[in-house]
């Protein structure tokens, strides 16, 4: 069943899931502590993709798995619970789709609109909120009419405006890579489902083929990709390391929060082995 975007949340319990106790109020000050505080608390990860579960998007689905159950998501279910709370504070916010250009040369061909994000509006400027790019996703909110680089607790962003839409890029080191591109088009619920079932069944879609799970924290960045671990700390180091099956699972407990499922070891099992160490 498909629920209207504005659905309201359980706030209180929304922010003790995401451990917020501080203002709620539609500010800008606290747009960015939301932001940080959900990315901190609810990993990145799509493993009902990767185990042919499915995901649901409803808003009773995706109470029921991020607040209730503890899990993460990918980014129509993280994106989709963060509007509904912005939109219960009050916030003029809204959904957007991308088009996803992370890890893409740039004359790669056109890619669909399969990544949600968040307008808001804030005394009449647009703002851009993710919490759902996993890897690269922005710890705080992006000043969407602002070109210059935008600085985070973790990496810089900036968006620039590119073939009548804006591009989203991070800097990683020394270099900018583009996240994605998208647009001020209206998305209604019908809009969010259908790139939802093209990204969760499509046999195209990476979430069902590799592990990837992520999070970050006040003073790192955790990406698991099938078994190499890299981690960002904000004072500008990164480790990187290959794990085995039993320290994925420690890790996704330990590093990422999520309770371990037994069902999905099998999937565990095959990211232990997918990536080889240079």
């Amino acid at each position: 069943m498909i629920q209207p975007a504005h659905d309201p949340v359980d706030l209180p319990r929304y922010l003790a899931r995401i451990g917020y106790d501080g203002p709620v109020a539609p500010t800008l000050e606290v747009l960015r502590a939301l932001q940080a505080a959900h990315i901190a608390a609810i990993p990145f990860e799509a493993l009902d993709v990767l185990t042919g579960k499915g995901v649901d998007v409803d808003a009773g689905s995706v109470d029921a798995k991020l607040i209730d159950q503890r899990r993460g998501g990918y980014c129509y279910e993280q994106n989709g619970l963060f509007l509904r709370v912005l939109q219960t504070i009050g916030f003029d916010a809204a959904a957007r789709l991308g088009r996803v250009r992370w890890m893409m040369a740039e004359d790669a061909p056109t890619t669909a609109r399969s990544h949600m994000v968040i307008r808001v509006i804030l005394g009449g400027r647009p703002w851009l909120a993710d919490v759902g790019f996993g890897a690269a996703a922005p710890t705080a909110p992006l000043a969407i009419d602002d070109p210059d680089p935008q600085p985070t607790a973790h990496e810089a962003y900036r968006i620039r405006t590119a073939h009548g839409e804006w591009l989203v890029e991070a800097l990683l080191g020394d270099s900018w890579k583009a996240m994605y591109m998208f647009d001020d088009v209206p998305q209604q619920p019908i809009d969010i489902a259908v790139a939802n079932w093209y990204t969760a069944t499509h046999p195209s879609s990476h979430f069902r083929h590799q592990l990837i799970v992520a999070r970050a924290s006040d003073t790192a960045r955790y990406v698991l990709r099938d078994n190499r671990l890299t981690i960002r700390f904000t004072a500008g180091r990164v480790e990187q390391s290959y794990l085995t099956a039993h320290e994925i699972e420690a890790a996704l407990g330990d590093m990422f929060l999520l309770p371990m499922r037994p069902h999905w070891r099998p999937a565990i099992a095959r990211a232990a082995v997918m990536e080889i160490a240079a």
